[in-house]
């Protein structure tokens, strides 16, 4: 019930977004990829047989190798250099063997932790020649690809666990008048509540730094 109530709230702000959307003098569509690291974070819950772990887990995030970290965003500009839009990221989380909770054996969101926001960005264009800097914030919900296995019991789909945020900011340089290059820094933070096979529960708090280099197209 919990879960349903905030993927309506989310896609409820994702609307929002797009309602304003019409107002706006220009439209950008942005793809990048780029470098991301994933700190520790306390993972727990229960087993299937309902016993109780909580492990410190030290993330991997492993951002080039198949399927790579990725995301794409679009934004609606207004001439006041406010943006509003919608940004899907695909991160990555690899639980490193040693610290997995006793009896699980894989335990990973590689397929990916996708990270679904409504943003409200400020731009200020060709504040230094071509060159366009840019913040921005975004709320919305994450939906992983959860992949555990605990004591045989193989837990693989996707699921929406929990509310998301992020931060950015970055640079934009423009090649021409449709087309640029742009590179940022961005802060992603997520509650995470997964179901597990045959009953067993998951709670972790996942938080995600990348550098990203990417394309934008405007019209």
């Amino acid at each position: 019930m919990i879960k349903k109530y905030i993927a309506t709230a989310a896609i409820a702000s994702l609307g929002t977004a797009a309602m304003v959307a019409p107002a706006a003098a220009e439209m950008e569509l942005s793809f990048y990829g780029g470098y991301q690291t994933a700190p520790h974070s306390r993972v727990k819950g229960t087993r299937a047989d309902g016993t109780a772990y909580s492990n410190l887990i030290g993330w991997d995030g492993k951002s080039f190798e198949a399927p790579p970290y990725y995301g794409m965003r679009a934004m609606w500009w207004r001439d006041s250099g406010l943006g509003f839009g919608m940004e899907f990221t695909h991160s990555k989380f690899y639980a490193p063997g040693a610290e997995m909770p006793a009896g699980f054996t894989r335990l990973e969101f590689t397929d990916g932790h996708n990270i679904i926001t409504a943003n409200v960005m400020k731009r200020w264009d060709n504040k230094w020649g071509k060159f366009t800097p840019y913040v921005g914030a975004g709320i919305g919900f994450a939906m992983p690809h959860v992949d555990v296995t605990e004591n045989g019991n193989r837990t693989f789909g996707y699921q929406v666990t929990g509310p998301a945020a992020k931060a950015i900011a970055g640079v934009k340089y423009d090649l021409n008048d449709r087309w640029g290059l742009f590179s940022e820094y961005q802060f992603t933070i997520s509650q995470n509540e997964a179901d597990l096979e045959n009953g067993g529960t998951m709670k972790t708090r996942l938080i995600s730094n990348a550098l990203n280099f990417g394309v934008s197209y405007s019209f």
